[in-house]
Formats: C-alpha cells, sequence, structure tokens
C-alpha cells in the first residue's frame, strides 16, 4: 500500500472514477441506506484530494450492503454503473496518515494581492463564471476568496451562438476548452451597481474589476469608477483575443509601447493595485510584463486563453463552433493548456526586473495540486474559469482541502512559504546535467503484463525492453537503455519506477 499522500490515488481504479459524472443532487447518495456520502467521497477522489476523500470513507460500512446506489447511479440507465462500494472501499484502506488530515493542525491560506488580503488563493477569473450578483454571491458563500469579474467596458458586444466548443476525454471532460466570447453584455452603470452590491454584503471577499477601454481616457475613467464602486484592485484586459476591433484587447498585450499607454493611464485613475493581463499569444512575455511594470502595474495575471482553432466537422467541412457554417480562431483553455500557462509563470518568475511584482496565475488550474505548481513558480493567487464551467463552484472545497491537506503532510505552516519554491529549479539548456543515466526500474510483482512498455520502447524508443509472451513480464536491456523513461510514463500499473541512483555515461 502506498504511504504517500501525493501518490495515494494510484491505488485507486480511476478509470471507473473518471467515468464519474459528478451529478447534481447525486442520486446515489439519496439511494445509500446509511446515509454516507458517497457523492462527497467520490468528488474529493476524482479532485486527487485523496486525504480527504479517506477521512470521509473510513466511517462508512458497506459489508453486506446491496449497493442501491450503483442501481440508482445516473449511468445505469444506458451503461454499466460507477462501481460506487468498491471504490468507497478502496478509498477507506488507503494507508493515510493522520497528520495529513488532523483539523486540529491549520495551516494559513492567507496570501494577499499587492496588501490586499486574500483568505485563501483561489479566484475566480474574468469570464462568464463571475458576471452577475448571483453568481459572485454563491461562489463566495461557497468559500471563494474573490473574483476578477467578467470585462466590463462602455461599448456594445456583439456575441455569436454557439460560442464553445471542446476537445473532450472520459464522461465528457474537457481537456481543451475554447470559446469566441467578448466581454460583459451589462451596461457600465449596472455593473458598478454590481460592484457595490457585492462590495457591501461582502466585505471581507476581494473584487477584481477587469476593464477593457478604447482609448487612454476611457481605460482611465474605467478605473477611476471601478473604484469609487468598491473594487480592491484593477485588472487591466491587454488580452482577450475575440475582439471585433483590431486595437483592442490582444493586440494591446502584443505591443510593450500600448502595454505601458494603457497602464499608466489606468495608473492615473486609480490608487489601488493595477494588474495586467497579459496575452500568451507571443514569444516572450516578459518585455510585455516590464512595459506593464514602467506604466505603473502592481502585478501581471497570466495566462489569458490561447489563439486556437479546436477541430472541424469532418462532414461539413466548418471548424468549431460552427456559427451559420463559419467559425473563428478563438481563445483555448482547460487542463491541456496547463504546461503552456507554467512556462509564462516561470519566465515571469525568473525574471530580475519584475522581482516584487504580484504574479495571479491561470491557465487549466482544476485540482489543488495545479494549484501548488503555479505558486510554487512564483503565483500569489489562482483564478479559474474552464473547472468552475464543467463542475461548478464546488470545486473550492477541494481546492482548499487539499491544499490544506498538503502543507499539514509537507510541515509547511503557510502557503506563502512556498511561493516561487520550484522558480530555480527550472534551467537553461546549457545547464542542464546530461553526463548520467537514471535507469527505469521494473516491480515485476505490480506488473500486470500488458506489454505497453514494450511496444512504447519498440517503436517509440530504443528497443531497450524484451518482452517474454510466456510469463509475460518485461525485461530492461541495460546496453540498449539511454534513460528516456517513455516505458514508465506508459505504465498503467505504476509498476515502474526509477533505479536508486544515476550511473556515469563513461561507465
Amino acid at each position: 500500500m502506498e504511504t504517500n499522500y501525493g501518490k495515494t490515488e494510484l491505488c485507486i481504479d480511476r478509470s471507473e472514477l473518471n467515468r464519474c459524472l459528478l451529478c447534481h443532487d447525486t442520486p446515489c447518495a439519496k439511494a445509500c441506506p446509511k446515509q454516507y456520502p458517497i457523492d462527497r467521497i467520490l468528488r474529493s477522489a476524482y479532485f486527487l484530494n485523496t486525504a480527504s476523500s479517506h477521512s470521509l470513507a473510513v466511517t462508512t460500512d458497506c459489508a453486506g450492503c446491496k449497493a442501491p446506489c450503483e442501481s440508482a447511479c445516473v449511468l445505469a440507465k444506458r451503461y454499466t454503473p460507477i462501481p460506487i462500494r468498491q471504490l468507497v472501499n478502496d478509498i477507506r484502506k488507503l494507508d493515510i496518515a493522520d497528520d495529513v488530515t488532523d483539523e486540529n493542525v491549520q495551516p494559513d491560506l492567507g496570501m494577499d494581492i499587492c496588501g490586499v488580503k486574500l483568505e485563501n488563493p483561489f479566484l475566480l477569473s474574468s469570464s462568464v463564471v463571475a458576471s452577475t450578483y448571483d453568481m459572485c454571491a454563491r461562489a463566495f458563500e461557497a468559500g471563494w476568496a474573490g473574483a476578477a469579474f467578467k470585462t466590463i467596458c462602455s461599448f456594445p458586444q456583439h456575441e455569436a451562438s454557439p460560442r464553445f466548443s471542446t476537445i473532450s476525454g472520459n464522461s465528457n471532460h474537457f481537456y481543451g476548452f475554447k470559446n469566441i466570447e467578448q466581454l460583459s453584455d451589462h451596461t457600465l452603470e449596472e455593473n458598478l451597481d454590481i460592484f457595490c452590491r457585492l462590495k457591501h454584503d461582502f466585505p471581507n471577499k476581494v473584487i477584481i474589476a477587469s476593464i477593457m477601454g478604447k482609448n487612454e481616457e476611457e481605460w482611465e475613467m474605467l478605473a477611476r469608477k471601478c473604484q469609487s464602486a468598491g473594487a480592491d484592485v484593477i485588472e487591466c484586459n491587454f488580452s482577450c483575443p475575440n475582439m471585433e476591433a483590431n486595437d483592442l484587447g490582444i493586440t494591446i498585450g502584443q505591443s510593450p509601447e500600448m502595454v505601458e499607454k494603457f497602464t499608466r493611464a489606468v495608473r492615473r485613475g486609480t490608487t489601488i493595485p493595477v494588474l495586467a493581463k497579459l496575452t500568451p499569444n507571443v514569444s516572450d512575455m516578459v518585455p510585455m510584463a516590464l512595459a506593464a511594470k514602467r506604466g505603473g502595474a502592481d502585478g501581471i495575471a497570466a495566462i489569458n486563453t490561447i489563439n486556437s482553432i479546436t477541430g472541424v466537422d469532418i462532414f461539413s467541412f466548418t471548424a468549431q463552433p460552427d456559427v451559420h457554417g463559419k467559425s473563428m480562431v478563438g481563445g483555448y483553455s482547460g487542463a491541456a493548456v496547463k504546461p503552456i500557462a507554467l512556462r509564462f509563470i516561470s519566465d515571469l518568475g525568473h525574471s530580475e526586473g519584475l522581482k516584487g511584482m504580484h504574479i495571479s496565475g491561470m491557465g487549466g488550474v482544476e485540482t489543488w495540486r495545479d494549484a501548488v505548481e503555479f505558486i510554487s513558480l512564483g503565483a500569489g493567487s489562482i483564478q479559474i474559469t474552464t473547472a468552475v464551467m464543467q463542475y461548478g463552484y464546488r470545486i473550492i472545497d477541494d481546492l482548499i482541502a487539499g491544499l490544506k491537506c498538503y502543507l499539514r503532510q509537507t510541515k509547511v505552516g503557510s502557503v506563502r512559504q512556498i511561493i516561487g519554491a520550484a522558480v530555480k529549479s527550472v534551467v537553461g539548456h546549457d545547464q542542464m546535467e546530461r553526463d548520467t543515466i537514471l535507469f527505469p526500474k521494473f516491480d515485476l510483482d505490480k506488473c500486470i503484463g500488458c506489454g505497453r512498455c514494450y511496444i512504447s520502447c519498440l517503436d517509440g524508443g530504443h528497443q531497450a525492453i524484451e518482452f517474454d509472451v510466456t510469463t509475460r513480464k518485461p525485461k530492461l536491456i541495460g546496453s540498449k537503455c539511454v534513460g528516456c523513461h517513455l516505458c514508465r510514463l506508459v505504465c498503467s500499473a505504476n509498476a515502474i519506477g526509477t533505479a536508486d541512483k544515476r550511473i556515469s555515461k563513461k561507465q
């Protein structure tokens, strides 16, 4: 049994867990004769919050139960239901150290944006998920620390329909999400009224006003009015890829001169912190960030969405989403963009010229682990949209609980202590150690004999694995192995680890 909290989910059959639809008003939990929180157990495990899932599961005893929860599973109407009883039992048996879930130890999740206090690192990013009073109020009540309200402006919006498309996997999970949506469709006065109401009703929550103007005067005016209405932070949208005019959004974010000019205009209009939200549709974001700093920005928000085409209907030959037989390049988000987002956060974190500036990180965050990765590369707050669009505001429960368990496990008292902890681990090409090999190590007791490692090494690697079809066991050919670890990455049984030490290539 795995004892490391970070690996315990490998003991769960995630292929079955990932089929869970995370239903609303869950029939499985309602059907449980003992009223166990089945839905919460499965949802926590789904979002890699294994410790909290285990804490709930240890109180269960499904022995002798006929599993009416499985009969009630909505998948049973058409498919094989989730094996809920087995999954809960597997989670209950996990070996989780008591100190990981000790509620008497409460790590400090507090952050701040340039002095504006956050009760935890998690914010809604500027999008449809933060576009009305009621939506933000429900998010705040659920536990989100604040919200970057959907970008406000003084010019009308002209939306297309439909305006979303996806690349999906298990249970229609969005790996990639494309939108061609524009800005807030409320009037400026309506949005300012929302800010006033939110600040009155939720004084401890952080309101970030995302703004976009057509000229310097408008940028300055919007900043001034948003501060007067109760905004705590201004976020300059220099990165929306879906604007009809050529001098808005992404066009600004690709020009250091325009970034500096409009940031300076915003700075003239407000005394509260200013973030520049930058586009990843550039080869290097640092010059744009430095331009924002010169203009008076206190921090950077990154990344916004990536220019994309998610797919083409191969029968109508129309790119997606199909709007009367036409489409357009739009903004790509979701889990698929996380590696790109982390790269830009790392670049910002490495820049000496940006030292001390706040980084609000976003781009593919779904779980507490994603958040820790962003924070360790320099982000001081985390913004999320696509995961909320899929799963709802309720994911904040596992973001907070999972982060707390992680901090307990690592004996870290405050999340602030891990900001930038991984920055130094990312180095230039010429600084990589290239003189040793770390060999893979096969655990034949765990091996299930699928042969995937052999196939991948044979056709995509260095032909360094033999496979005995009688015993169905792989064997490493050390003289051919270059230590690329492709075999380890394709192993679904977690049966390939690493050797205890590196070997010099000269040996």
